[in-house]
């Protein structure tokens, strides 16, 4: 098992489609820590490009889904700097064998009015937003690969709040040299001001759209769990499917703008290594 798992790893893809959000945090890195405990040396560049497509809602809480494409990028330089579609634009400030931590800079997406007029007339736009983000992973030990992942954003615009997340993930049984799974939890945690903002209504968007004002309190925003698989077809060419499903905690599902507190995303990307 342990040289099944790092020929594997040394080969895991970190491209990931399209934005960072529904997906379980853990599932843009997926591998990572691991390649550092079963491989030491990294090389100096490891560039993949794809192409990638994710099904996803079109905003927490929407009850409708929407399809969105875009290219699948991740460059790294040793095991110290990374730009990434899934991970972002980083640096890894710790790398043993055990831990990784350092800081990136991400981004969110946001949510717009238009996307769903029927339901969010009158609650106004979330722009786009870059974040700033602190992460720290650990592995347990070869012998239990399980990867405990930990990461707090701040958001710079948009609902100019904090989120973080706490995950962890593990290979699972049935993988082979061209082919490896992983599945985890994560719980999702979120200040007042990010949850009011995404979920509350205040008294102006009350008037607007009719809903009754509602406060959304701090703390555990949502629980849920990933499972991402990668399919190696040569040396160069492999694909990576992604899945996850979602639940919005009880304060958060009472809120007006929630349609739907379950939710549930599909990504999949086709990539090339050099």
């Amino acid at each position: 098992m342990p040289m099944l798992m790092a020929m594997t790893i040394l080969l895991m893809p970190r491209a990931r489609a399209q934005t960072p959000s529904p997906l379980s945090e853990w599932q843009y890195s997926v591998g990572i820590p691991l390649e550092k405990m079963f491989e030491p040396e990294t090389p100096t560049w490891e560039v993949r490009v794809g192409l990638g497509a994710i099904y996803r809602p079109r905003y927490d809480g929407a009850s409708s889904y929407q399809v969105l494409g875009g290219p699948a990028v991740d460059v790294r330089y040793r095991d110290l700097l990374f730009a990434s579609t899934g991970e972002g634009i980083g640096v890894n400030l710790v790398s043993t064998p055990h831990w990784r931590a350092g800081v990136a800079i991400t981004y969110n997406l946001g949510r717009r009015e238009a996307d769903d007029h029927a339901h969010l007339r009158g609650m106004g736009n979330i722009n786009f937003s870059p974040e700033a983000k602190v992460f720290v992973d650990y592995v347990v030990s070869k012998e239990i690969p399980l990867v405990i992942r930990a990461n707090v954003r701040r958001a710079m615009g948009g609902s100019d709040g904090w989120i973080g997340d706490l995950g962890a993930y593990l290979p699972l049984p049935g993988s082979s040299e061209t082919f490896y799974w992983f599945a985890g939890p994560t719980v999702t945690f979120a200040d007042a001001r990010y949850m009011n903002t995404w979920f509350g209504v205040s008294a102006e968007q009350s008037a607007r759209s009719g809903y009754a004002q509602h406060q959304a309190s701090p703390g555990i925003k949502a629980y849920g769990a990933g499972l991402s698989a990668i399919r190696f077809f040569d040396k160069h060419w492999f694909a990576t499917t992604d899945a996850s499903v979602s639940q919005l905690v009880h304060g958060i599902a009472s809120s007006p703008v929630v349609q739907r507190a379950t939710s549930f995303s599909f990504a999949v990307s086709v990539n090339y290594q050099f």
